[in-house]
């Protein structure tokens, strides 16, 4: 509607895909396997430069967060349409994401000091934290790389076949652990910041209803929801917002218990 060309990029396993067939120009940048394709930074700087493209749209998913991608493309004089690498810094990565609301002051769900290193630590965390326990990936999103664990016996088979999962769709192992929400509702609090380092929120939205760790549906406003609890959700997310200088529109996620506890 704009008049902006696209150049869609695929995987041999995606090359009869609509994106493909839709866009006024298409580049294969490797096998089906998203390690030798989609997260493939020089296969898709390769395209865009080939293209003449001024833009790269990372979706969602696989190099959206990727900050040294982030990075590269701004090298290289090609727009990222997303965050920039500093902030991708701060919170694309779950850890890191973790980290830097502590020292927002914002409330986390206990676990883990950052990347847990070896499956000794990972032991020793686990009895610290208590189970159940959440193994993720740091690099991790839509479920993957996740693993619940209830009991000790469990930790070990939960560790490497997580660490497998995580690698193959994100290039990453990474792992991190928190105590394990039961029963929670996850409940987003819309955002938006502007250049001068301030924030406001836009209410909720309850995404609980979801299928294989994705979302269903999103209602708002949310049936849990008190007025108390609505004030106190929404200061913790622009508090985020702030601490981070976040700016344009963007989305704080929580996990609330059955008891309204939130992280």
């Amino acid at each position: 509607e704009m008049g902006i060309k696209t150049v869609a990029v695929y995987s041999t396993a995606d090359a009869e895909s609509l994106h493909v067939k839709f866009a006024d120009e298409a580049v294969c940048i490797g096998p089906a396997p998203s390690s030798e394709s989609y997260l493939k930074i020089a296969n898709i700087i390769a395209a865009a430069e080939i293209t003449n493209a001024d833009a790269i749209h990372p979706g969602y998913g696989f190099l959206s967060e990727n900050a040294k991608f982030s990075k590269i493309c701004e090298e290289h004089g090609i727009k990222f349409i997303g965050a920039s690498a500093k902030m991708i810094d701060q919170m694309g990565d779950k850890a890191s994401a973790k980290a830097t609301m502590k020292a927002a002051g914002v409330p986390c769900v206990p676990g883990s000091d950052g990347i847990i290193p070896d499956f000794e630590t990972c032991k020793k965390v686990a009895k610290e934290t208590g189970y159940p326990v959440m193994l993720k990936a740091s690099a991790g999103g839509g479920g993957k790389g996740m693993r619940a664990v209830w009991k000790e016996e469990d930790l070990q088979n939960a560790w490497e076949s997580a660490r497998q999962e995580s690698k193959a769709a994100f290039g990453n192992n990474d792992m991190y652990m928190e105590k394990l929400i039961e029963e929670p509702r996850h409940i987003e609090i819309q955002v938006i910041g502007d250049s001068r380092g301030k924030a406001c929120h836009l209410s909720e939205r309850d995404c609980s209803i979801q299928r294989r760790h994705q979302k269903l549906t999103e209602e708002t406003p949310s049936p849990f929801m008190t007025d108390e609890l609505r004030h106190a959700m929404g200061e913790a997310a622009v508090k985020a917002a702030e601490f981070i200088s976040y700016e344009g529109a963007g989305t704080i996620e929580f996990l609330v218990d059955k008891h309204r506890n939130f992280y």
